[in-house]
């Protein structure tokens, strides 16, 4: 007896750990123990009758604690269920009655309980991994219990109204005393902002919300993101704008991110560049970088496919990647960009070095490579690799120059580039040998002369 007091106890305390609502009356550990979730109670009879259950839940706090059983005048153990329309609730005896309980999806907030009489099947879905784990090992407690005297448990008492809302989609913070201190957010959100609340770092309980697809933390003082944002694997839009970022992390780029993220928004920070594997958060659309310092930008821009709107005004960019040619854009605003003719680069070798002509090959050819068969510094100037206009690959040994494009041959919307109507820019461009180069200059000599 002794034995199973203790381990309700211990399962209380965990319970408080992970979240779930435990109300405590008085030294003795009673307690009334709660979850809120979606809730169907299905009769395992109806299909008998021919009839079906009507599938969707109803959003419901499910308690365990003492109720006065008026047959014997004895206290025993219950589940109560309690909705907006049954605030009173219905309750289950627990105490050998539960035939079975259905697991196999509890990291995902589900459950069910069958319990023997009535022969009900309690379905349990959008619930806290952790607190419903907790719950329903509260639950195996009470149906072994000899008594409910043996248990720490208070009696069963009706709910609050605000208790069986709807779980809370959105929620908007534009002022710092708005800003919850001694609550947790809702764990069902799937919007938040938080703007003008002077936060110097992200709070560790946002990147809890597993269910969030949109991150407003704009007109802050943020100066760092942490890697674990990644693990947000429901986000698709997150916001930045006028915050103090130097740097955005690599982690981000290699994380869940790279499926999820399609609307990004650093405008107005302090970035002078992005990293290399920014790239592959491909399911971009909508990238902002307006009134940074960027003196560059990603190297395989191009890579990003799905991007339909791209500005990057009033930053400090001389000329625009190789890669550029590569996009198709919607609107493209690179207004106020300090742009300027760019001088040729020649860092070629005749003949070229062992270590060029075999990375060239290994690019050429599409092998594969990794840090566990090469170098990492040979991995990362592969990374960076430049194409020539015939199509191969040079590393280190190239020559560089800079040819002026027309935006909208990469857009279908460009906003002026500077206060002349221009719509040119500089891009970057590569020759992986003299006669490559040569054949470039030839072919500009003869369109001047037409």
């Amino acid at each position: 007896m002794q034995c199973l007091r203790q381990a309700f106890r211990c399962s209380c305390s965990s319970v408080q750990r992970a979240g779930l609502v435990v109300d405590i009356h008085d030294e003795d550990y009673s307690v009334a123990m709660k979850l809120q979730c979606d809730v169907e109670v299905v009769n395992r009879m109806l299909p008998t009758f021919g009839m079906k259950s009507r599938g969707k839940g109803a959003r419901a706090v499910l308690s365990i604690g003492k109720h006065l059983d008026k047959t014997n005048q004895r206290n025993n153990i219950y589940m109560m269920i309690c909705t907006a329309k049954d605030r009173a609730g219905s309750k289950y005896k627990l105490k050998d009655n539960i035939e079975k309980f259905f697991t196999w999806f509890v990291a995902e907030g589900k459950a069910t309980v069958r319990l023997k009489e009535p022969a009900v099947d309690i379905c349990l879905s959008k619930a806290d991994a952790n607190s419903l784990k907790n719950f329903l090992s509260a639950a195996r407690l009470a149906d072994r219990g000899s008594d409910a005297g043996s248990l720490p448990l208070s009696t069963l008492t009706p709910v609050r109204a605000r208790d069986v809302e709807q779980p809370k989609k959105k929620l908007s913070i534009v002022s710092r005393k708005d800003y919850p201190l001694t609550s947790n957010f809702p764990y069902s959100l799937e919007q938040l902002q938080v703007s003008y609340c002077k936060l110097s770092r992200v709070d560790m309980r946002m990147l809890s919300l597993k269910a969030l697809r949109k991150l407003d933390l704009s007109n802050n003082h943020i100066k760092k993101l942490p890697a674990t944002i990644g693990d947000l694997s429901c986000l698709s839009e997150l916001i930045l704008h006028n915050n103090q970022l130097e740097a955005f992390s690599e982690a981000l780029c290699l994380s869940t991110l790279q499926r999820t993220l399609q609307l990004l928004d650093l405008s107005q920070n302090r970035l002078q560049s992005l990293p290399a594997h920014f790239c592959l958060l491909k399911e971009l659309v909508n990238l902002k970088l307006d009134d940074n310092e960027l003196v560059r930008l990603p190297f395989h821009v191009g890579r990003l496919s799905k991007l339909r709107f791209l500005s990057a005004a009033h930053n400090q960019l001389a000329v625009l990647p190789s890669d550029f040619r590569k996009l198709s854009l919607e609107n493209l605003d690179l207004f106020g960009n300090p742009f300027n003719p760019f001088n040729h680069t020649m860092k070629i070798a005749i003949p070229l070095p062992l270590q060029e002509m075999a990375s060239r090959a290994v690019a050429n050819l599409r092998l594969p490579y990794g840090p566990h068969l090469i170098p990492a510094h040979l991995c990362r100037d592969l990374e960076v690799a430049k194409t020539c206009d015939c199509g191969r690959v040079c590393i280190n040994f190239y020559i560089e120059t800079a040819v002026n494009m027309n935006l909208h041959q990469v857009s279908h919307t460009v906003v002026l580039v500077d206060d002349m109507g221009g719509t040119d820019a500089p891009v970057h461009q590569h020759f992986c040998s003299l006669f490559c180069y040569s054949k470039f200059l030839d072919n500009s000599l003869q369109r001047g002369i037409r």
